[in-house]
């Protein structure tokens, strides 16, 4: 049991938060209704699955990074209170769930499984040579709503291209803002990061860029998709969200930790806030009279 707790207190299965909602919508918006609860439990347990592997192939390949970064140093497999074999079990058990769930879909996501269990492993060593690790992170983080909409259609839609490359950048905007509490690491150690690399004045203006992009996507796809007007609430909820992140840059620049702390619970927030006006947008799309 003390095992099983560290294992979760080291992968964050909270974190998940990030990718099903997005994932949900992705189905939501290609089926342009409710899916099937089947439909949504596979999708369910792909997510959990991919991004336990992720997780877990992250912690076994950067332990020796962890061990040496006053801010990770404390996790349990850095310390040794997990062993390595713990993770690589938790990597092998969460492809197999993603394999199982795409089965489950239909052909075209189980035949895209090996090249995104690939993204997931390969990211932990991109931070090594190139700064382009946050979009890395992000694409694989945006597999998971481009899943959700695969999982409906069985076919690449552009319109689910749309929603890939604006849950890209969204996940690599906050995700430089995480790099800022390592940068001093980052440097000495060589860690490739885009605070490191561009310094610390563009890392808290570049996120702010990338989530108005992606809110520009978002609204495109919401004119593709011939959204609801209830949709536009969710957008709404990303300005703000937008202005909030640079309220917190500006007021808590001197405290990376608790910007992050705030910026992560704004994030998530707004994917949940996302997903629930997409989804009344849809129901009551099909409510109202004259809708097919």
């Amino acid at each position: 049991m003390k095992a099983l707790r560290a294992f979760i207190r080291d992968i964050k299965p909270e974190h998940t938060l990030f990718a099903l909602p997005f994932a949900y919508a992705g189905a939501l918006l290609a089926q342009g209704a409710l899916p099937s609860l089947r439909t949504l439990g596979w999708i369910t347990l792909a997510v959990l699955g991919a991004r336990t592997a992720a997780m877990a192939a992250n912690r076994l390949i950067d332990a020796r990074i962890d061990a040496r970064n006053p801010r990770t140093a404390a996790r349990p497999l850095a310390t040794g209170e997990l062993r390595p074999s713990v993770m690589v079990w938790a990597i092998v058990i969460g492809l197999a769930a993603l394999t199982l769930a795409a089965w489950q879909l239909n052909p075209l996501c189980l035949a895209l499984v090996p090249l995104g269990a690939l993204a997931l492993v390969i990211y932990p060593f991109v931070k090594r040579f190139s700064w382009g690790v946050h979009f890395l992170l992000g694409a694989v983080d945006a597999l998971a709503p481009l899943g959700g909409w695969l999982a409906v259609t069985g076919r690449f839609e552009w319109p689910s291209l749309i929603l890939f490359f604006a849950v890209t950048l969204w996940v690599a905007g906050f995700d430089i803002l995480y790099a800022l509490m390592d940068y001093d690491f980052d440097l000495r150690e060589g860690i490739r990061s885009i605070p490191a690399r561009f310094g610390i004045s563009a890392a808290r203006a570049v996120p702010l860029a990338l989530h108005g992009i992606m809110l520009g996507l978002l609204a495109w796809l919401g004119i593709v998709v011939h959204a609801h007007p209830l949709y536009w609430c969710g957008l709404l909820a990303g300005i703000v969200l937008v202005g909030y992140e640079a309220f917190l840059i500006r007021r808590r620049s001197g405290d990376v930790f608790a910007l992050n702390a705030a910026v992560f619970n704004a994030n998530m927030t707004f994917s949940v806030i996302f997903l629930v006006t997409t989804a009344a947008s849809l129901l009551l799309s099909q409510a109202s009279p004259g809708s097919s």
